[in-house]
């Protein structure tokens, strides 16, 4: 796999009110290739965790190819279903929290395990509003997209 083109998407969502008027905003980076792509979109009835999860499924759909993809994300909903095994759980369940409730966004989290499936996908937590610059680039886009919808 390392034969395999890296891959940076840094990935946010942006939702106000929440439920509400949502954008998701990606930007990814192709650092040997010294290459940026960004990508945005919105929904008009959305939560901030479907803009979070949209965010980081249209990113890896951008992929044209396998790739090794570091996904760089605010949303510790996002990252800790991977880098703590929710999602696997989730699955082991028939799709059911620890509380025996259905996992929501279901459709997101199934698109986005598919997804993963056709990477090699490290996941990095950021803290969101913090000055990451490539993680406020993503937000912006988000919050831009949200806004043209308006």
């Amino acid at each position: 796999m390392s034969g395999q083109p890296y891959v940076e998407i840094y990935t946010d969502g942006a939702c106000s009110p929440n439920p509400g008027l949502g954008g998701w905003g990606a930007v990814l980076v192709s650092p040997a290739h010294d290459h940026v792509r960004e990508i945005s979109g919105a929904e008009p009835d959305t939560t901030n965790n479907r803009m979070e999860l949209t965010a980081v499924v249209e990113g890896l759909r951008a992929l044209k190819r396998p790739c090794r993809v570091r996904v760089t994300t605010d949303s510790r909903y996002v990252a800790n279903a991977f880098t703590q095994g929710w999602l696997a759980g989730w699955k082991r369940k028939g799709w059911k929290t620890a509380n025996k409730d259905p996992v929501k966004n279901r459709d997101l989290w199934e698109s986005l395990d598919s997804l993963v499936q056709q990477h090699q996908v490290e996941w990095q937590w950021v803290k969101g509003h913090a000055g990451h610059p490539r993680n406020e680039r993503a937000d912006a886009l988000a919050v831009a997209a949200r806004e043209a919808l308006r």
